[in-house]
């Protein structure tokens, strides 16, 4: 009986083994022949996603497999070797099924998803604070393009607390993170307290300076418009239609007294005596101290 278990035990091992040979001669068989059919068609063997790739996700040979890819249009970038694209990389861009893995879309080998390996060159990332006003109630995401807004108070011996102000900063904006999520795919709503910026280094001297002097506002831009738009200064006579203002106080702190204007009561006349000649329609009378003067008002067309 002993020897019998030996048999059966060795022949399973010989059919393991044999099963291993003949998957590995198929599967190799299978890479030749795609080889030779990228090399008879002028086809290279580049790298793509087998899955959806998320920020930070490794790059391993599960999601990932070579694929042919018309030589004269491989991306820049893309790896010929799952060896070479699964070594210790993790993705920094969400990447979709069948999109090529590129070198600037993982990271490098020490294996880190970092900001700071999306930044092109001469760009930095800075944050600004926010909150669910100034962020859009939550609907700026990784990836959306943004406006920012300084509001402060106009400068000058003058002004005064509601003396208000608002400019453009900065405008087209990408938005990298928003408090420390860096996801592109995250696009459900959420409040954060913190948007990272990718802005050039003036545009990071401009923030910097600009969270210093009033508060900031976001304002969601469709990513595809380029038109930056007309960029002026915004204060409170631009809200209303009219052109009212609060003259300059005179001397000793007393703002000048208005001139009073009023409709004089109508006044019986004595029989006999001429009557003034009055102007042709609607008509107001201004009373400088006791002493009335009728004037014609003057209809707009």
């Amino acid at each position: 009986m002993p020897n019998r278990n030996v048999i059966i035990i060795g022949a399973a091992v010989l059919l393991g083994l044999v099963a291993v040979i003949i998957a590995n001669a198929f599967f190799s068989g299978v890479e030749q022949r795609q080889e030779a059919i990228a090399q008879q068609q002028q086809m290279a063997r580049i790298v793509v996603a087998s899955q959806e790739l998320a920020f930070g996700a490794p790059i391993t040979t599960t999601n990932t497999r070579l694929v042919n890819w018309p030589a004269d249009s491989v991306p820049a970038g893309a790896f010929t070797s799952l060896q070479e694209a699964t070594a210790n990389r993790v993705a920094l861009r969400p990447v979709v099924v069948g999109e090529p893995i590129l070198a600037s879309k993982v990271s490098g080998k020490d294996g880190r998803a970092t900001i700071s390996a999306n930044l092109p060159a001469g760009q930095v990332a800075f944050a600004v604070p926010i909150n669910d006003a100034s962020g859009v109630g939550g609907f700026v995401r990784p990836g959306d393009v943004v406006n920012v807004m300084l509001t402060r108070q106009i400068p000058g011996d003058g002004s005064t607390a509601s003396d208000k102000m608002t400019d453009i900063v900065l405008a087209a904006v990408p938005v990298l993170g928003i408090d420390q999520i860096a996801n592109e795919k995250e696009t459900n709503p959420a409040i954060g307290k913190t948007a990272t910026l990718q802005v050039d280094v003036m545009g990071a001297q401009k923030l910097a300076l600009a969270t210093q002097l009033g508060s900031l506002s976001l304002a969601l831009r469709n990513v595809a418009d380029q038109d930056v738009g007309l960029n002026r200064t915004v204060t409170a006579r631009d809200l209303t239609q009219s052109r009212l203002y609060i003259p300059a106080r005179g001397q000793g702190g007393m703002a000048a007294a208005p001139q009073r204007i009023a409709i004089a009561p109508s006044r019986p006349r004595a029989a006999g005596l001429p009557q003034p000649s009055r102007p042709a329609g609607s008509s107001m009378t201004v009373v400088r101290g006791g002493t009335a003067t009728e004037y014609e008002v003057q209809r707009g067309r």
